[in-house]
C-alpha cells in the first residue's frame, strides 16, 4: 500500500516538474522569437534609411598686412607691457562676427625677451597676439618675407605663444612634424584647411635642413599640399606672400601664379606683401568650378603712411556647402564684400584702424572721395 501511494505521488511530482520544464521551454522559444524580430526589424530599419540632403554656410573674413612697426609699438607700451586693443576699437566688431577670421602677421611674433625690433629686421610684442584673439582673429598666416628676421628662435617663441593661447598659425612652423599638420577649421558643419607660402626671405638663408621653418612658393609643393587638404577638408584657402611692393595691381607672376593654384584645386586665393590694396575677382578652373582671388590685402595696421599704404580692408566671403547625395557635395565661394580702412594717427601717437568711409572724423581729407575710389578700384574686376 506505502509502494502504491509513493509511486503515485512521484508520478504527480513528475508530472509537475514537467509542466514547469514544458513551460519555460516555450518562454524561452517566445523570447528567441521575439529578440529574432526585433534584430530582424532593426536591419530593415537600416536598410530602408535614406539620405536627405542639406545646405549649409559659413562667413570668412580676411584682413591684411600687421607690420609692427616701432612707432606702433611704442604707441602700444603702457608700463611694462603692451596693449594693442586701443587701435582695433574701432573695426572689432568687423573681425568678430565673421564665423572665422585670418590676418597675415608680416612681423614675427617673438616676444620682449628676446628684444623688440623694427625695420628692416622685426620683432613684435607677445600682446599683440592676445589682442588679436581678443578682437575676434581665428589664424594667423605667417610665411612672408619677414619669418626669418630674428632667426630660429623668434619662430619657436611665437609659434609657442600661439599654441599657449588657443591661436593657429601656418605658413612657418617649429618642426617637421608640425609643419605635416594640415590646419583645418571647422565651422557651421564646413571644414576649411588653410596654406600659406611666401616668395621670399629677404635674402636670408631658410636653415639647411630646418625648410619646415618658412613655407616658399615652389608651386610641385604647393599643388601637393592642396591635394592633401582636400582629402581632409571641404575648402582649401591659400595665403600668398607675393608680387611687387606698392604696386596697385597685381603683377604678371602673380596672375600666372593665381591661375596655377585654381587649377590645383584651391577655392580662395589671399594675397599679401604689395602693402597696398589690388583688386579682387573670379577665376575660371580646368574642373569646371571658380575660385576667389584677391590679389592684396594691403596694410591692416602699419607704421606706414600715404600713397594708399595707409588703407587696408576687410575681406568678408559666405563658404556654402551642399551636399545633394553620397560623394556628391558643392562647396561654392559667394557674396564677396570689402570694408575699407584707414590706419589713423597724430604725429605717431594714437594709431587706431578705422572704417575709410569714418576716416573724415580722424584726419583724412576728402575721405568720402577716396573710400569711393577704393570701392571702384577693389571691385572693377567682379563686375
Amino acid at each position: 500500500m506505502k509502494k502504491a501511494i509513493f509511486s503515485f505521488v512521484t508520478i504527480i511530482l513528475i508530472a509537475i516538474a514537467g509542466y514547469f520544464f514544458y513551460s519555460s521551454y516555450q518562454e524561452d522559444q517566445r523570447v528567441i522569437e521575439n529578440l529574432q524580430y526585433t534584430v530582424e526589424t532593426h536591419g530593415a530599419k537600416q536598410t530602408d534609411y535614406e539620405f536627405r540632403p542639406f545646405k549649409t554656410s559659413m562667413t570668412l573674413a580676411a584682413i591684411g598686412d600687421l607690420l609692427i612697426h616701432s612707432t606702433v609699438y611704442n604707441d602700444a607700451k603702457k608700463d611694462d607691457s603692451y596693449d594693442f586693443s586701443p587701435m582695433f576699437k574701432d573695426v572689432k566688431d568687423a573681425l568678430k562676427s565673421p564665423d572665422l577670421t585670418i590676418a597675415n602677421q608680416e612681423t614675427i611674433i617673438g616676444g620682449s625677451e628676446i628684444g623688440l625690433s623694427t625695420y628692416p629686421s622685426f620683432n613684435s610684442p607677445y600682446e599683440l597676439a592676445d589682442t588679436l584673439k581678443d578682437v575676434g582673429i581665428d589664424i594667423v598666416s605667417i610665411a612672408n618675407n619677414h619669418t626669418l628676421d630674428r632667426g630660429e628662435k623668434a619662430i619657436l617663441n611665437a609659434t609657442s605663444y600661439f599654441d599657449k593661447i588657443g591661436m593657429e598659425y601656418v605658413g612657418g612652423y617649429r618642426s617637421e612634424e608640425d609643419k605635416t599638420r594640415i590646419r583645418v577649421m571647422s565651422r557651421n558643419g564646413i571644414d576649411i584647411a588653410f596654406l600659406s607660402f611666401t616668395y621670399g626671405t629677404n635674402g636670408i638663408p631658410v636653415p639647411k635642413g630646418k625648410e619646415y621653418l618658412v613655407n616658399l612658393i615652389d608651386m610641385n609643393h604647393i599643388k601637393n599640399d592642396i591635394t592633401n587638404a582636400k582629402k581632409v577638408a571641404d575648402v582649401v584657402a591659400i595665403s600668398m606672400h607675393w608680387g611687387n611692393e606698392y604696386q596697385r595691381y597685381p603683377s604678371d607672376e602673380q596672375l600666372r601664379l593665381a591661375q596655377e593654384i585654381a587649377d590645383a584645386g584651391a577655392d580662395l586665393i589671399i594675397g599679401h606683401h604689395p602693402h597696398v590694396l589690388q583688386p579682387m575677382g573670379w577665376l575660371n578652373r580646368e574642373d569646371g568650378g571658380k575660385t576667389f582671388v584677391i590679389y592684396s590685402l594691403g596694410n591692416f595696421l602699419s607704421g606706414q603712411m600715404w600713397d594708399y599704404k595707409d588703407i587696408g580692408g576687410v575681406l568678408q566671403v559666405e563658404i556654402v556647402k551642399e551636399v545633394t547625395g553620397k560623394d556628391q557635395t558643392k562647396i561654392t565661394v559667394e557674396n564677396p564684400t570689402f570694408l575699407s580702412t584707414f590706419v589713423s594717427n597724430t604725429h605717431q601717437r594714437n594709431f587706431k584702424v578705422v572704417p575709410l568711409e569714418d576716416a573724415g572724423s580722424f584726419g583724412l581729407n576728402n575721405a568720402n572721395t577716396v573710400h569711393s575710389e577704393i570701392k571702384d578700384h577693389m571691385f572693377q574686376w567682379l563686375e
